[in-house]
């Protein structure tokens, strides 16, 4: 099966994850495509093949004769979907020999334009995946489960030298908990790739450190016609902590290595509001002055409108991988002599987002990440292209077949 096939019958699956649900997976139906790897995995022939009660599925494709004393190299990616978008009943547009222009998403009537995805431009002549509008597409991460696969195939017909190489699958990524069960006594792989970015030409060891946080508002009703003095809207209260934050730092007035506060939703009325944001920053200092500063709003409402009026829940997701990987350099020196190998320029840019490799890296296994080839991700623009696929399976095979010396 060759990586465009096997994309297209991973996307058919309905994975998205649930941010309300705390359990692993958050979903039940992350276990259809988990079924469907597990039973993949086996029919390749590796071992120690196992899906967890948790929606993990993990494999092992031993070292070739001669290898066995190399480090064990893993590939990571995530089975679940961003709750952001529609992730049901998905309807990929294939578009062969694109010719460079903007894009009728069929289902939608929505334009997919160049003026809005730039890199559009650099897929000309590709065959190009895209959604038809109506939902995600999906490459976000299935594209990099079926790279993996499908480099993973290609090493055993090839009959590649290669040492140890561990391949594992995780739920629940994109509602931060994709490493929280993730076992590394039983995935025993001395460094690993989460395959999860963008450009097939990336190696990241960057990323955001992160939290939610949550403003729950307690406000006094009364009759409006009797309310000075008394009423506090509580809905009012809200706009106003949005108010005190900076209002160019947001995502959509920042860029590169540039934090937010990202406020997600809203719900209010007189008596009661939650405001939820995520808060994000490269600089672990910075990072934490933005929670200080929530931490100020809270305790100014309170002053301003009484005691228990407002409360302040922050919950930490993922820090910055840097302070791990950049002891491991060698991991991301081998990932830039593969890309260069076929033919691509090697790009290390700061992810402004997470992966499980964050998570994992600080729980002792370094793990930067690859690019998929895909783009637009978590909504409906989301699209990749078949050749980008293609090379980063080449990537993946280069890689796993130089891994490093014990």
């Amino acid at each position: 099966m060759n990586v465009q096939e096997r994309f297209l019958n991973y996307v058919s699956c309905w994975t998205t994850s649930d941010e309300s649900n705390t359990s692993v997976p958050s979903s039940e139906r992350q276990f259809s495509l988990g079924r469907i790897l597990e039973a993949e995995l086996k029919e390749l022939g590796l071992s120690e093949v196992t899906l967890t009660e948790h929606c993990y599925v993990y494999g092992l494709l031993p070292a070739t004769p001669g290898m066995e004393n190399k480090k064990a190299v893993g590939f990571i990616a995530h089975i679940d979907t961003a709750p952001d978008y529609c992730g049901e009943n998905v309807r990929p547009q294939i578009i062969p020999d694109y010719d460079g222009g903007d894009i009728l998403l069929k289902g939608s009537g929505s334009i997919l334009k160049v003026s809005d995805f730039p890199s559009l431009a650099s897929l000309k002549g590709r065959t190009l995946i895209t959604t038809d509008g109506t939902t995600l597409l999906g490459a976000d991460d299935k594209a990099g489960i079926a790279e993996i696969l499908t480099a993973i195939e290609e090493l055993i017909a090839d009959k590649t030298p290669h040492g140890d190489l561990w391949v594992g699958f995780t739920p629940d990524e994109e509602v931060g908990a994709g490493a929280s069960l993730f076992d590394l006594d039983y995935f025993k792989a001395d460094y690993a790739y989460t395959v999860d970015g963008d450009y097939e030409g990336e190696i990241a060891y960057e990323n955001f450190n992160a939290a939610s946080a949550a403003f729950s508002i307690t406000g006094v009703n009364v009759h409006p016609g009797e309310a000075k003095d008394i009423m506090v809207n509580a809905a009012l209260v809200g706009c106003e902590i949005v108010s005190l934050l900076p209002e160019a730092e947001t995502p959509a007035r920042t860029a590169d290595r540039q934090g937010f506060y990202h406020l997600t939703d809203f719900t209010a009325d007189v008596s009661s509001a939650k405001l939820s944001f995520i808060v994000r920053d490269h600089d672990e200092s910075i990072f934490e002055d933005r929670l200080a500063r929530l931490r100020s709003l809270e305790a100014g409402m309170n002053q301003k409108y009484g005691e228990g009026t407002v409360s302040l829940e922050i919950r930490y997701s993922y820090k910055n991988m840097l302070s791990v990987i950049k002891d491991q350099m060698y991991i991301v020196d081998l990932a830039r002599s593969a890309i260069a190998s076929v033919g691509h320029e090697p790009v290390s840019r700061p992810v402004r987002g997470g992966t499980d490799g964050a998570s994992l890296s600080f729980k002792g296994l370094p793990c930067p990440n690859l690019g998929t080839g895909g783009y637009g991700f978590h909504g409906p623009y989301e699209h990749i292209s078949v050749e980008g696929m293609e090379t980063a399976v080449r990537i993946i095979k280069e890689i796993a077949s130089h891994p490093a010396d014990r």
